[in-house]
């Protein structure tokens, strides 16, 4: 909406901007200024926790916001104070050799998702330089990442198996994915390339090319040779580097066109051993992401989003508080000793539906004319979620209570408290 909202205002029509495309903007920035620090579901709609795709995407949009408040003498409160402790965050996502796209969350994954690739190319800016702090294409940072991502396919497909290392594989969401059996997708294997492609890009603009102990693996793939230097555009090993990346970028491009049927349609998922299009038919992400990545090769590129001046996080992070509600859950269940009652739902407050993180009810207050179990928990406000009570016996048998699940939707103020009352079923 932003790129539209200055697409409008450069062709002599800020009025429009201004009136109707700004403030459907406002109020998504303002959402994104009071909740960022929450947690919530990632990319792919299955964790729920800090996703490394959710805040990039929520940086940029804030620093896109507030320049194009500035051009319409608008105001966008709180974007420039928390698109830098975002931009602090996102550095903790960082393992040294990988991002970890989702933390504050025990999901039993490694973190390496295509997530990160995606929200590299997101966030690419085509007049920055090579800035790990924003993680663009071309940084080490990301580089080191694609290899990572990549190369934790590479033993789980078997479409995948005897491509030699630097050479380009299908790739999915995330090597542990168990959805229709877990298969490359091709919008995550397109985004492999579109990474390349920007990195090229980057690398042409700046006119340099710098390999450094954390890239060096990368390059090591597609050049044994490569040692660690800055190489000069016009250089021997600057334009080896530029076709090399290239070449192994059109790897990934031609991994899609084995594998997209003869009609050219573009579904979700193509199957790990016989490369069968899966899932969703027609997936207008996948066409999307075929597009993005031969602009990207075709130096085809949007305008600056202001990467440049909004690049260096500050040096203490400060999380802002969290806009919370409190709210009593009442449960009334006539249990027998030993028993304990617990809540459990899909949000992290509430143990991401795991029995064993489940938030435990007192009977502090039960009496066998009102046998109340009750907790007063801290939860996001503006927040709807599906929850359960279960029974844990004393011999540790976990009873569920009857489908079909609870629904809740906290209140909007902060600080605000509220009372739910339920019987066990």
């Amino acid at each position: 909406m932003t790129l539209y909202a200055n697409w409008l205002i450069a062709n002599d029509n800020t009025t429009q901007a201004a009136n109707i495309i700004w403030p459907i903007i406002a109020k998504d920035l303002a959402y994104a200024v009071k909740y960022w620090n929450q947690t919530g579901f990632d990319l792919w709609e299955e964790v729920n926790g800090s996703s490394f795709f959710t805040l990039s995407a929520t940086h940029r949009a804030l620093i896109e916001g507030a320049a194009l408040a500035t051009k319409l003498s608008k105001t966008c409160d709180g974007c420039a104070a928390a698109a830098p402790q975002i931009l602090c965050f996102l550095q903790n996502f960082w393992t040294g050799s990988y991002i970890d796209s989702n933390v504050n969350v025990i999901d039993g994954r490694t973190g390496k998702d295509v997530n990160s690739i995606i929200s590299s190319i997101h966030t690419f800016d085509p007049a920055s330089a090579c800035t790990n702090t924003t993680f663009q294409p071309c940084s080490s940072w990301a580089l080191l990442n694609h290899k990572a991502v990549t190369d934790s396919f590479r033993a789980v497909y078997s479409i995948n198996k005897g491509i030699a290392q630097g050479q380009a594989v299908a790739v999915g969401r995330y090597s542990e994915d168990v959805y229709y059996n877990g298969n490359p997708w091709y919008l995550a294997t397109l985004a492999a390339a579109e990474q390349l492609y920007a990195a090229v890009y980057q690398w042409n603009t700046i006119g340099t090319i710098t390999v450094d102990s954390l890239s060096l693996p990368f390059f090591k793939d597609l050049l044994p040779s490569i040692t660690i230097g800055t190489y000069a555009s016009g250089s021997a090993t600057f334009e080896s580097i530029l076709s090399a990346v290239t070449t192994y970028g059109d790897g990934y491009v031609a991994i899609v066109q084995k594998y997209t049927p003869a009609n050219g349609g573009l579904a979700e998922q193509f199957d790990k051993s016989s490369g069968s299009p899966l899932s969703a038919a027609d997936l207008t992400w996948s066409y999307a992401a075929f597009l993005t990545a031969t602009d990207r090769r075709s130096k085809s590129v949007g305008p600056s989003w202001g990467e440049k001046s909004n690049n260096v996080p500050p040096t203490t992070c400060t999380t802002p508080p969290s806009c919370n509600v409190q709210v009593t859950f009442n449960e009334r269940v006539t249990t027998t000793y030993g028993d304990n009652i617990f809540i459990v739902g899909q949000l992290t407050q509430l143990g991401n539906w795991d029995p064993n993180s489940a938030v435990a009810l007192s009977a502090s207050k039960y009496t066998s004319s009102d046998p109340l179990w009750y907790a007063t928990i801290s939860l996001p406000a503006s927040t709807s979620f599906a929850y359960k009570y279960i029974r844990k016996t004393s011999s540790g048998t976990v009873v569920w209570e009857s489908d079909p699940n609870r629904g809740y939707t906290t209140a909007s103020g902060c600080g605000s408290t509220a009372t739910q009352n339920d019987t066990w079923r």
